[in-house]
């Protein structure tokens, strides 16, 4: 292990070491991992809804088996140790709440979910790369999407007292589990949330609870703060003066192909963390990479724009020297499941809706027209199709179809099944090269003119 004396912690708009050393934060998101997200691990809908189905297809025993070989596979310290040779040095690990805490039994804290959060840190630390807690996932929802496990059109944290506390809990577990330890950077408390109250008021004075509760057992870690509105607002923190000490703000970009709009864009997100002189960590960030059966003939061309693109966002953070961390392997077994899933677009990311439109237009039109009242305004970037997609495409029907997913699992045996959980160890992943090369040149600053 990699000798490291002290924790981090925020001196004006740096993150230093124990010495007083700065240090910048460049990394990735340890994603479908202890947060399985339906973009990437292919199947459709919801964790919940996808564990459920596979819990049903395969039996107890077989369940437990797959996912204890797919938490030793997915991540090893062949992964960290290669991660690190990039010249990257920390992950954000992506946490779903019902690791560490069971809705049926909310009091007691899940020893086996935080033995896994333990395996992560110490592999990353033996290989020099922090890692940086983020519950990705808390009881009720934080915002109302898949990659906060949560299938309701709302989010329910913000309505129920229960949820809040058993969220608090977690934190204050998490806390005494890892106080003290060095190679934890920080926690990051609650990925994107969407607080619709006016001013976001009971986002700012729920984050001003969980500090102080988390406060009270771990003084020393630095906090991370998401923005309202999935990370993207911080006109609440900012109206409201919010302050924490030894904390930073984190916004969520995408890549933009422009470069003066990433530089726009980017001054715009960040500027609350520069007006209260905390350091600047975008949290999340990356391309959505076109196929051919998602773009047509055109597909390459329009990744090396997204990656020209991703690689200007960097050296924009490489000039400001801030924190960042990039959003992130299935394989042929569910191939023609995911393949359906994408052609009749049942989820957000790196799908054209193009032909499912054409059939909800009609649906579409007669809401507009007939109650305009009715049209959402929150989030204000979402259309009336997202919403109306959230509520049919994105969970009804997504869900219901796990079942159909997880049927090349039945009749699997042991060694069937461990062989697909080992579709992920390192030596079985491609690497993406043109993104390998944008990632280490990330230090890099651009000259100035």
């Amino acid at each position: 292990m990699v000798a490291q004396k002290s924790v981090l912690r925020c001196d004006g708009d740096k993150i230093v070491d124990g010495e007083g050393n700065r240090v910048i934060l460049r990394g990735a998101c340890l994603g479908a991992y202890l947060l399985q997200e339906n973009f990437t691990n292919g199947y459709p809908g919801h964790e919940k809804a996808y564990r459920a189905a596979m819990l049903n297809a395969i039996g107890q025993e077989k369940y437990d088996f797959f996912w204890t070989k797919f938490y030793e596979y997915f991540y090893d310290a062949p992964d960290a140790e290669w991660f690190a040779s990039l010249g990257l040095n920390m992950q954000r690990l992506a946490i779903n709440y019902r690791h560490l805490n069971d809705d049926l039994d909310p009091e007691v804290m899940k020893e086996s979910g935080f033995k896994l959060i333990d395996r992560v840190v110490e592999i990353n630390a033996a290989a020099g790369v922090y890692t940086i807690i983020d519950l990705h996932a808390a009881p009720g929802g934080q915002n109302f999407d898949w990659h906060s496990d949560n299938n309701m059109p709302g989010a329910l944290l913000w309505e129920f007292k229960e949820f809040q506390d058993r969220t608090v809990r977690i934190w204050e577990a998490i806390a005494a589990r890892y106080k003290g330890n060095p190679w934890v950077a920080g926690y990051n408390l609650l990925n994107e949330p969407t607080d619709e109250a006016p001013g976001a008021h009971r986002l700012l004075a729920f984050y001003d609870r969980l500090a102080k509760a988390i406060r009270a057992v771990d003084p020393d870690h630095i906090l991370c703060f998401d923005g309202n509105t999935f990370g993207a607002d911080f006109r609440a923190f900012e109206a409201a003066d919010f302050k924490c000490d030894n904390a930073i703000f984190s916004s969520f970009t995408g890549s933009d192909e422009d470069r003066a709009k990433v530089r726009k864009d980017y001054e715009r997100k960040v500027g609350f963390s520069k007006k209260s002189n905390s350091p600047i960590w975008n949290g999340e960030f990356g391309p959505v990479f076109a196929t051919e059966v998602s773009e047509g003939p055109r597909w390459k061309e329009i990744n090396d724009a997204r990656y020209a693109a991703l690689s200007e966002q960097i050296k924009v953070y490489a000039e400001d020297e801030i924190a960042w961390s990039i959003w992130l392997k299935w394989n042929t077994v569910f191939g023609d499941k995911i393949r359906r899933k994408r052609k009749h677009a049942l989820e957000f990311w790196g799908t054209d809706d193009t032909e499912t439109t054409k059939h909800f237009q009609p649906v579409l039109d007669w809401i507009t027209n007939t109650f305009p009242e009715a049209v959402p305004t929150y989030p204000p970037f979402w259309q009336l199709k997202q919403h109306l997609y959230r509520r049919t495409l994105y969970t009804w029907i997504s869900d219901a179809m796990c079942d159909d997913f997880v049927e090349p699992m039945k009749g699997m045996s042991f060694e069937e099944l461990d062989e697909l959980a080992a579709s992920f160890k390192f030596e079985n992943c491609a690497t993406r090269d043109q993104m390998v090369e944008v990632l280490k040149g990330g230090g890099e600053k651009r000259e100035k003119q």
